[in-house]
């Protein structure tokens, strides 16, 4: 837990100055770095999503713009960020939503100290693990980009287990230009064998096609 409180960062938002404090409160007595808004207005003038693995625990119901409202901004600009409702009316149609767009939990009013924090805990974890994997993805991407278009094409039928003659026949060139093309683009990659090529191409395809930012 230790690595984890040391850099995350916990944002509250909540309308209402008295729960915010007992929540602020509450977060910091195990530990975590947290932040108090007074309103999603608020919140969005200081966030940088860059910054350091976050989650956000956010009063559903508020003037202006809504807990909901808040999440559906964020959603829009690509913002992930672990949401966790509070509520006090337990509107199952706004859960519905909230889970639909990505909240992490939805938690109503009173609610037992624990239950926060073992939420807490859940969705700081999602966010470190959902940074990891972008950061992973992109140093995959990168190193896709090392490769030709012709090294691309072969990587790809490589990776479909297609041997060296068939790929040779598919692209129009000879069998030993494919075999050096292999080798160039292995290395490029830092590859070693062909699973790790496919996985790699795999990824970068689906990146691709999910227009990954």
């Amino acid at each position: 837990m230790a690595a984890m409180t040391d850099r995350a960062l916990v944002h509250v938002v909540d309308d209402e100055a008295p729960l915010r404090r007992a929540l602020i409160f509450l977060l910091e007595s195990v530990g975590w770095q947290v932040a108090g808004h007074a309103s999603a207005e608020d919140f969005l003038a200081v966030f940088d999503r860059t910054l350091r693995p976050a989650c956000l625990v956010l009063d559903i119901r508020m003037p202006m713009m809504s807990g909901l409202e808040l999440q559906q901004v964020l959603h829009g600009r690509g913002v992930r960020l672990p949401i966790i409702f509070l509520t006090g009316h337990g509107d199952v149609a706004m859960a519905v939503q909230a889970m639909k767009l990505g909240a992490a939990d939805f938690i109503e009013k009173p609610f037992k100290d624990q239950l926060l924090l073992d939420a807490v805990g859940r969705a700081l974890r999602r966010d470190m693990e959902q940074r990891g994997e972008k950061r992973l993805r992109e140093a995959l991407r990168q190193r896709l980009e090392r490769l030709s278009p012709r090294e691309l094409q072969v990587a790809r039928l490589v990776a479909q287990g297609l041997p060296s003659k068939t790929i040779s026949m598919r692209l129009d060139i000879s069998e030993r230009t494919v075999q050096v093309h292999r080798l160039h683009l292995m290395a490029k990659l830092e590859v070693h064998s062909v699973a790790e090529l496919a996985k790699l191409v795999l990824l970068g395809d689906e990146d691709m096609a999910a227009g990954d930012p």
